[in-house]
Parts: C-alpha cells; structure tokens; sequence
C-alpha cells in the first residue's frame, strides 16, 4: 500500500511518540486470530458449487442466444430475416435492461443475509425462466401473446442473472486464499465457458439431427426445457456450502485490518445510496472494465455463429462447431491464466487481452472474412486468447476493488449496468451497424473501440494480486504462513 512521502527526519526526531502511533496505524500489529487459514478441502467444494452453478446459468442464457434465428422464425411475425434476426436480439437484450435492478436487489441482499442464500435463489429464478420458455406456445398459434410471454420469462432471467456474477465471484474469491485467487477465480469463467459450450453443442447436435424444420417445429424446445433438471442439481450444490469466511468474520466483527468495524452495520443494510457516494471511483473503473470485457466477450462467444452464418453464409451447425472447438480450447488453458496473474499480477494479463483485441480484432475479421475453415479458425483463435486473457483474470480483479461490507452490492450494481449497457446490446448494435453501413467489419471495430477503453481502465486500476481483500482479513493455507505473516507484522523488539 502506498503511504504516502516520508515525513522529514526532523519532524520524528521532535515527536517521535506521535509517529510511533501513525506506524502503527498505518501498518497495525497482526494477530493469529485476524488471519483466515483455508480449509483445502471447503475451498473446492466452494469452488465447484460456485462454477458448476455459473455453468448452468450461462448454459441457460446461451441456449438462447445460439438458438436466435429459430426464435426469429418461431416467436416473430414473417419478414425478412434480417427483421426477424434484429427482434430476436432486440429480446435477447431486454434481459439485460433488468440486469441492473437485479444487480440493485439481490447484490445488497448478499451483503446483508449472506451470498449462500442469494446464490440459491437466483438459481432458482433463472431455472424457471429458462424451463417457462421451453413451454410457451408459438406466435402462429395465439398470435402477439407468444412474443409477449418470451419477454415477460427472458426479463426473469435477466433479473436472476443480476445477482449471479457478483455473488459466485464474490463467493470464491473470498473463499480462496490470497495467493491463489486468481487461479480458483479462473474457475468462474471455466464454468462461463462451459455453459456456453454445454449451449451451442445441445443446440448443434439437435440442427444436425432433427434438421431446422423440426428444430422451428418443436426441436427448439428440448434445450430449454433441459433447464429445469440442471438447476435443481445446481441448487442441491450450493444449499451444501456454508458461508465464505470472510463474510461470517465480518459478521462477527473480528476484522481488525483494514476497515473500521463500525462502518459494517450500516453497509450490511445493502445502502444502495452510501455505495455509489462512497464507492463511485470503484464503480465507474468497474464499469468501464465489465464494458469493454463484455462487448468482446458476446461479440465473440454469442454473435460469432450468426455472423458465420448470416454474412458468410455457413450453415448454422457449421459456425456453431467452429465456436464449440475455439471454447473448448479456450476451457483447456484458462486456469494457467489463473496461475499467472496470481504469479505477475492481474494487470498484465488484463492489459494483454485489451491490447490484443485493440490491435488483432481487425486482422482476426480479415481473416475470417476469407470463408475457409482454416481462415475462420485463425480468426477465431486470434480472438479467442485474447479474450481467454480476460476471463481467467476478471474474477480475481472485480471483487478486490469493493470492500467486503459491500463487495457483493457494488460488483453487482456495477457489473450489471455495465452488462445492461455495453453487453446484451452487442449482437443487436453490431446487426444494425453491418445493416446501416454494409460493411461486415464492423463488429471488429466495435470491439477496437471497447478495448480502447478497457486500455485506460487498466491503466487506472490498482495492482491486487496476493493482497488481502479490502476489509477482510488475511487468508493463507496452512498455519505456517499465519505464523510467519504474524512474525513478520511484529514491532521490532528494542534492548
């Protein structure tokens, strides 16, 4: 931490008591009590229920984004496809215009019941959204009531996702160890990208058996309706767990490092007010890092296949390959992002997956443009390490910027604005731009642009790597890493 300039010699030598006291202030005595040791074996299961769990959400919101142009046909009046297309994504973004007040509910309800509950719920909420979908009655059959009814339960999933990413984030990286967060965070993003791979394999495997007449017929039900069963499994996982350490501590008032104890119980109230007076600098850093990380993360991972299909025309099971092998991929090497922000810190890794879609995303569409496979896969996998650099870091880096007190509200509020504004928008602002000017670049320019601001947002954030989170106490793995920290934080004894 910084303290700011040395004070003058001079200045101690004459009141010497006064900065003996400012010392200790600045960089208090540390107790075994203040340090959390992790326990190995409830850092997993954290881990896995909180991973597992994003899975099935993500599985869940990408079924439909890879099921778009079957929607169009299913849901929407006939047109031209590219009506069809745009109302498809115009519904696809809805969900996240209640992002935000999900974020503004659940979040400051984490902070105050606990993030265990609030991870149940939204669970619950989003499973049966997903599953309500599968049920709905097509618009050749009751007409205006069937496109209404999918916005009424795609608005219950977006609400329910409000909650989701700042809680599990919020969940593992106070579960794990300091010098590991980055690693076990990488296991959000893990589950992200298996979610999505788990989707758009469903959805491929159902076109290439079923055929898209009987996928528009009634195909394009299954995947939602497999929702239900996942989520039940999902919740069975995460009722298991108790409560991060760093929450039950805080509750408890033993935090002694960081944050003065009389600021938790107003916090816990969820004071959605006192987050953005207080925390603002945080909120709007986090908003510019979630915007630019969520522009290239849909561009890539939900808008890719109907860009394949729609511009180069690929049939839909052929572009949904290429991206099913570039996640798959990206799933093998995220956890050795992990490990390496942990080792080099979060900013070079952000700061590598920024640039690279500054400066590769253009070269990635020339190529991809091509047509051929092996151009398309370049392209792909151009944009894919790119992004990979950002999945396997931002679930460390997020949580580290809010204090524990209102970790989980303010990730979520700030997250979510950010995912409302600049993320489910993408496949929608990026077909009207292609529309409006014919260019098929676009969506690489688009994502140069939001990289160039996530370039600055780097450059802003603070270095957070093997640091304590703020307001909690220090977490290490093993009783002689608490010792030597203790050791190590001890006044120098004077003979």
């Amino acid at each position: 931490m910084d303290n700011g300039p040395e004070p003058p010699p001079e200045a101690v030598s004459r009141h010497p008591t006064l900065f003996r006291a400012i010392r200790r202030r600045r960089n208090p005595r540390l107790r075994r009590s203040d340090i959390t040791v992790t326990d190995a074996r409830a850092v997993r299961r954290a881990v896995k229920a909180a991973s597992l769990g994003n899975a099935m959400e993500w599985f869940d919101f990408g079924i439909y984004a890879y099921l778009a142009g079957t929607i169009g046909r299913v849901f929407f009046p006939s047109g031209s496809e590219t009506a069809q297309l745009l109302s498809s994504f115009a519904t696809f973004a809805v969900a996240f215009l209640v992002r935000p007040l999900g974020g503004m509910v659940f979040g400051p309800m984490g902070d105050k019941v606990g993030r265990k509950k609030v991870l149940a719920l939204t669970m619950i909420l989003m499973a049966i959204g997903t599953a309500a979908i599968g049920l709905l009655p097509t618009y050749a059959a009751v007409g205006f009531w069937s496109p209404l009814l999918l916005i009424l339960f795609r608005l219950l999933q977006g609400f329910s996702t409000g909650g989701e990413y700042g809680g599990a984030s919020t969940f593992i990286a106070e579960y794990a160890p300091d010098k590991r967060r980055g690693y076990f965070g990488s296991f959000l993003e893990l589950g992200t990208l298996a979610g999505y791979t788990g989707a758009a394999g469903l959805v491929t495997a159902l076109t290439a058996w079923l055929g898209t007449g009987t996928m528009d017929a009634w195909g394009w039900r299954i995947p939602f309706l497999v929702a239900g069963p996942l989520g039940i499994v999902g919740l069975y996982l995460r009722l298991k767990l108790d409560d991060t350490p760093a929450y039950l501590k805080l509750g408890e008032g033993n935090v002694h490092v960081n944050e003065a104890a009389n600021s938790v119980e107003t916090t816990a109230r969820g004071d959605l007010l006192r987050i953005f007076r207080q925390h603002w600098r945080p909120l709007l850093l986090c908003i510019a890092l979630v915007g630019a990380y969520n522009v290239t993360d849909y561009m890539l991972l939900s808008y890719m296949p109907t860009y394949l299909s729609d511009e180069l025309h690929y049939t839909e099971t052929h572009g949904l390959l290429i991206l099913v092998a570039t996640m798959a991929l990206l799933m093998l090497i995220i956890n050795q992002v992990g490990r390496l922000n942990d080792r080099y810190g979060r900013k070079p890794l952000l700061m590598t997956g920024m640039l690279g879609f500054f400066l590769l995303s253009a070269p990635a569409f020339l190529l991809v443009r091509q047509g051929s496979l092996l151009g398309v896969s370049a392209g792909m996998l151009m944009l894919g390490l790119s992004l990979v650099c950002l999945l396997g870091t931002m679930s460390a880096a997020l949580p580290a910027m809010f204090p524990t007190s209102v970790r989980y509200g303010s990730l979520s509020v700030g997250y979510n604005l950010s995912a409302s504004l600049f993320g489910g928008t993408t496949p929608l602002v990026i077909t009207a731009l292609i529309g409006a000017t014919g260019s098929d670049m676009m969506p690489a320019y688009y994502a140069m642009a939001a990289a160039l601001v996530g370039v600055v947002a780097v450059a802003c954030m603070k270095e957070t790597a093997q640091q304590p989170l703020e307001g909690s106490p220090p977490s290490v793995q093993t009783e002689k890493e608490a010792a030597d920290m203790v050791e190590a934080r001890a006044p120098t004894p004077k003979f």
